[in-house]
């Protein structure tokens, strides 16, 4: 009972704190990206029973097209019950819970109570997780909890479990195909065979699938997207050696926040896909510790530092490594938030907009920034102003101060680009809105 109670409370009070932190967060209109309300636009159209179309992408685009996601379809029916931008937000929450009560119940487990817990804390505050929730939703909040129930398998040896938990991991993102071929090899390794070949193959067939029969299937392009990100201009080798300090620091953190006991398990080698295509792709918010690239690495690295801990002992030693590394790392980090005042209190601007997205009718289209995208995708036919293409909406919304992609001038803007004539229905803080007569 012990491990469940200890695994219980860190993902209760890491539940609780994320929850707060992400929904503080987007109640201030702070500016992250596009993605959350990429998310909802697909969600809510399978809430519908319909195709995932994502206006924001493009009008009538279908985000199947774009990544390859289809577990983001399990979201629907809580959405379908409770439509918005916090159901994402507190769905990641929960499957990052559920990740660390795994990793923190496999480790009180092997390790006993003080140690088993530390390493749990240590992995609910670790960059990747505070990444993540900081970045707002993704796909890849579900292969996170996946990756820790194969982790703790493996550790237990559990090696059937091992399999049945990765092989979902195909329905999560499409790079996550080539994992499952990884684990695959590592069942072969300790002598699996059997069970190593069928895990992976059933990775390769699910990332060939992806990758070459449905995204471009599926895109207007006939081709995958994200194929010229590889290497991007200046070639394959030239994009892999950009920014050694960046790279090499999001690799060293990644262990260090193990004390590098992770470093002493075959399990590390579950991570070695994530970085090789994150490295050779020519986008340079890749290669760091931010954002949410580095979520599915946090159950591999901490299942694989119990392991080794639990087989060889005497490397408990290593674990004040990375409660110093942690340490360091908190500083300035999301989590700190929560003991600023600023946090909880509602901001001028964040004011403004709220009282500029009510006065746009339900359903109406609206055409606006990244700033105030995610707050108007639910109740209206929501586009980017990057992506509209040869729409023309009924409203146009912009945060001229703060907005990615905003007019100085909204309302003249509308009449250049869209034809006019076009009238302000609302301008405080900066949070302009005009309305096509």
């Amino acid at each position: 009972m012990r491990p469940r109670l200890v695994g219980g409370a860190v993902a209760t009070v890491s539940a609780v704190a994320y929850g707060v932190l992400a929904l503080r967060h987007h109640a201030r209109f702070e500016v992250r990206s596009w993605d959350l309300a990429i998310f909802e636009q697909a969600i809510a159209g399978y809430s519908r029973l319909a195709a995932p179309v994502v206006d924001v992408k493009g009008p009538g685009f279908n985000i199947l097209g774009d990544h390859f996601s289809p577990v983001t379809a399990l979201v629907a029916p809580v959405y379908r019950l409770f439509p918005g931008p916090r159901t994402l937000l507190l769905t990641q929450v929960v499957l990052v819970a559920w990740a660390l009560y795994v990793v923190t119940a496999l480790a009180v487990r092997r390790l006993g109570s003080p140690l088993g817990a530390v390493v749990g804390v240590l992995c609910a505050t670790s960059f990747g997780v505070q990444s993540a929730i900081d970045a707002e939703f993704h796909e890849v909040a579900f292969a996170a909890p996946l990756l820790a129930l194969a982790g703790a398998a493996w550790v237990e040896r559990r090696y059937t479990a091992v399999a049945a938990w990765s092989v979902p991991l195909v329905l999560v993102k499409e790079d996550l195909g080539i994992t499952v071929m990884v684990i695959g090899a590592l069942l072969w390794w300790v002598g699996e065979r059997r069970l190593g070949v069928l895990t992976a193959v059933a990775g390769l067939v699910g990332f060939v699938v992806a990758v070459f029969v449905v995204l471009p299937g599926v895109n207007d392009a006939g081709a995958y997207a994200y194929t010229g990100n590889l290497g991007g201009e200046t070639g394959l080798l030239d994009t892999v050696l950009a920014e050694p300090g960046t790279k090499l620091g999001a690799l060293v953190l990644t262990f260090a926040i193990t004390g590098f006991a992770a470093l002493w398990s075959r399990w590390v080698l579950v991570v070695v896909p994530t970085f090789l295509w994150r490295f050779a792709g020519d986008v340079p918010t890749y290669w760091g510790i931010e954002w949410h690239y580095s979520l599915v690495l946090m159950p591999v690295v901490f299942c694989a530092a119990v392991e080794a801990i639990d087989r060889a002992p005497r490397l408990r030693w290593l674990v004040p490594v990375g409660v110093g590394v942690s340490a360091l790392l908190l500083v300035g980090s999301p989590l700190r938030e929560l003991a600023s005042p600023e946090l909880y209190r509602d901001t001028p601007r964040a004011a403004a907009a709220r009282e500029a997205i009510a006065l746009l009718p339900p359903g109406a289209s609206v055409e606006t920034d990244i700033a105030l995208l995610s707050h108007v995708v639910t109740d209206h036919q929501a586009y980017w102003t990057g992506t509209i293409g040869e729409v023309t909406p009924e409203y146009v919304l912009f945060d001229t101060r703060v907005g990615i992609g905003s007019p100085l001038e909204p309302t003249t803007w509308a009449e250049n680009v869209h034809g006019g004539p076009w009238t302000t229905v609302y301008s405080d803080e900066g949070i302009v809105l005009a309305k096509r007569e």
